[in-house]
C-alpha cells in the first residue's frame, strides 16, 4: 500500500472522532461504543492537548486504530480510511473558535477545516463553561460552523469552576445529528 492510500475500508461508515481538551474527554468510549452498535466503524484524533486526556490504550483496542494526533511523514501509510462523518465531542471554546477562523495550527483543526471543503458531514457537541460562552467570539464561530453546514449539540454551558455538567453531556446526540446527514450523503454518491 502507498503511503497516500488510506487503511482498507470495511463494509460499515467510517466515523471520526475529534476529542479536545477537557475533563469529560475520558468518556469518550461511550460514543465510540454507541457508534459500534449502530454499525459504525471509529477513528479517533485528538488535539494535542487532548491526548492528555485519554486512555490510548483502551480506545486503539476499543476503535482498531490509532489515535491519531500529529501529523505523519509523507512516507507513512494512512492509518484511517476517509470519513464518512465527523463528531467533534466534546469540542472546546478554543478548538471551535480557531475551527470557524479556518485555522488550521493541528492535526484535528486541519482535518475539520478540510472537512468543509469535502462535504462531509459534521457534528460538534461544545462543553464550555457560561463565561466561555459569554465571548462574542463564540456566538459567531457557531453562527459560521452553522453557516458551513456544521450541527451543533444542545449541551448548554455550565457554570466556571463546577467542573460541570459531565452527566448531561449526551454523546450518543453525535450520532442522531450526523446519521441522516451521512445518508443523504451516501444516496447522493
Amino acid at each position: 500500500m502507498s503511503p497516500d492510500e488510506p487503511a482498507v475500508r470495511g463494509s460499515r461508515p467510517f466515523l471520526y472522532v475529534v476529542v479536545c481538551a477537557c475533563g469529560i474527554a475520558a468518556d469518550v468510549g461511550k460514543l465510540i461504543t454507541a457508534a459500534h452498535e449502530r454499525h459504525w466503524d471509529v477513528g479517533v484524533i485528538a488535539t494535542p492537548q487532548g491526548l492528555g486526556f485519554l486512555d490510548a490504550e483502551a480506545i486503539e483496542e476499543q476503535t482498531g486504530y490509532p489515535i491519531r494526533s500529529a501529523w505523519r511523514m509523507p512516507a507513512e501509510v494512512r492509518p484511517l480510511p476517509p470519513a464518512d462523518a465527523i463528531a467533534v465531542a466534546p469540542a472546546t471554546f478554543n478548538t471551535i473558535n480557531k475551527w470557524a477562523a479556518g485555522i488550521s495550527d493541528t492535526l484535528a483543526l486541519g482535518i475539520l477545516c478540510e472537512a468543509y471543503g469535502m462535504g462531509t458531514p459534521t457534528a460538534v457537541l461544545p462543553y464550555l463553561n457560561t463565561a466561555q460562552a459569554a465571548h462574542p467570539a463564540y456566538a459567531h464561530s457557531l453562527a459560521r460552523l452553522r453557516e458551513m453546514g456544521v450541527v451543533i449539540g444542545s449541551y448548554q454551558p455550565h457554570r466556571p469552576k463546577a467542573g460541570g455538567g459531565a452527566h448531561l453531556f449526551q454523546w450518543e446526540e453525535a450520532l442522531e445529528l450526523l446519521e441522516p446527514r451521512a445518508a443523504r450523503r451516501q444516496q447522493a454518491q
